[in-house]
């Protein structure tokens, strides 16, 4: 295993650099590729245009009222982008030259995620069921509001952080997508589908990020890993708010509608770290000094506690009237 000098995460970064872009080719597809929003949404140029968008209709109306709440929630969590891509250019110690592996990433990474918010903004005003107005009112709120996920500039923090959101983003797109197909809206279920499968190719290759860093800085690591976890992982729009309401308050109702459907819940929190307490070997980490020795032990014990506290915490019973929804 290369061994370099420890200290300075600028050489860890200038390491991890050349990894990064070869992995691009294998957790980021040609754009040649990649399914596009058009593939799956009603053809303006085509003489059934009108009643492709009844059919759409049709299957949205099968959406129970918590579903549509969490599809919007969703929407507009991954049309809040430009904070996203912002922040992850804010990195420290990673080389911000156009050609560099970190940028080209970024780049790429945010042109795969932006066809998200695209097809799902689209199917919902083709539904007729949002006020859209309020829905768009909510999400320039998000994105002039930014977030506050405790990461720093630090690179360590912004990757475990991103391993993990990408993973819950992976469940909750997916969860959405088989309610969506039991209630019988299988285009809505297909494209939720679709955006799961590129929310889990990102999650693996953050966290192979992690794991490359853990080869050769598994001391400041552990500690960056720790520390997150501690102030705990929080979701990228929580600051949700609507038209009216004080700033975070819309994302509480949001996420007590997804906890009513089991789209994401604290036991799903539990979950992913326990995942990634395993896929990072943490048990088996050496050469670690006293605070990443008991850093270890905190992380490797974290699971089983914050389960017991899921497995207490009851559904939120009260449903939210959200004004995003129209019907």
């Amino acid at each position: 295993m290369q061994r370099i000098s420890i200290g300075s995460r600028k050489e860890v970064m200038t390491y991890l650099e050349p990894f990064m872009l070869n992995e691009m080719a294998e957790y980021l597809k040609p754009v040649e590729q990649m399914w596009q929003p058009a593939d799956f949404l009603p053809d303006a140029r085509k003489e059934n245009f009108f009643e492709e968008i009844k059919d759409l209709q049709e299957g949205a109306k099968a959406l129970s009222y918590d579903l549509l709440a969490v599809l919007i929630g969703d929407t507009i969590t991954e049309e809040a982008l430009p904070t996203y891509e912002s922040w992850l250019c804010m990195v420290d110690n990673i080389s911000k030259s156009e050609q560099g592996g970190w940028m080209k990433w970024v780049r790429a990474w945010t042109a795969e995620e932006n066809r998200h918010g695209d097809i799902l903004n689209k199917y919902l005003y083709l539904s007729g069921r949002v006020d859209m107005r309020m829905m768009e009112a909510s999400t320039q709120y998000l994105i002039r509001d930014g977030f506050d996920i405790g990461t720093g500039h630090d690179p360590y923090r912004n990757f475990i952080y991103t391993s993990f959101q990408e993973m819950a983003t992976n469940i909750s797109h997916r969860r959405v997508a088989a309610l969506g197909k039991q209630a019988g809206d299988k285009l809505m279920s297909k494209m939720c589908g679709l955006i799961a499968a590129d929310e889990a190719r990102h999650a693996k290759a953050y966290k192979s990020f992690i794991s490359k860093a853990f080869e050769v800085d598994a001391n400041e690591v552990i500690l960056a890993f720790e520390d997150m976890m501690r102030k705990k992982i929080v979701m990228p729009a929580h600051f949700l708010q609507e038209m009216g309401s004080k700033i975070g308050q819309t994302f509480g109702h949001f996420t007590d509608a997804a906890q009513r459907l089991g789209v994401y819940t604290a036991l799903d929190y539990v979950d992913i770290l326990r995942q990634l307490v395993v896929e990072w070997n943490i048990e088996s980490l050496k050469d670690l000094d006293d605070a990443g020795e008991k850093a270890r032990d905190y992380l490797i014990n974290l699971p089983d506690r914050l389960l017991r506290i899921a497995e207490r915490m009851k559904s939120p019973t009260i449903a939210y009237k959200f004004n995003w929804i129209h019907i």
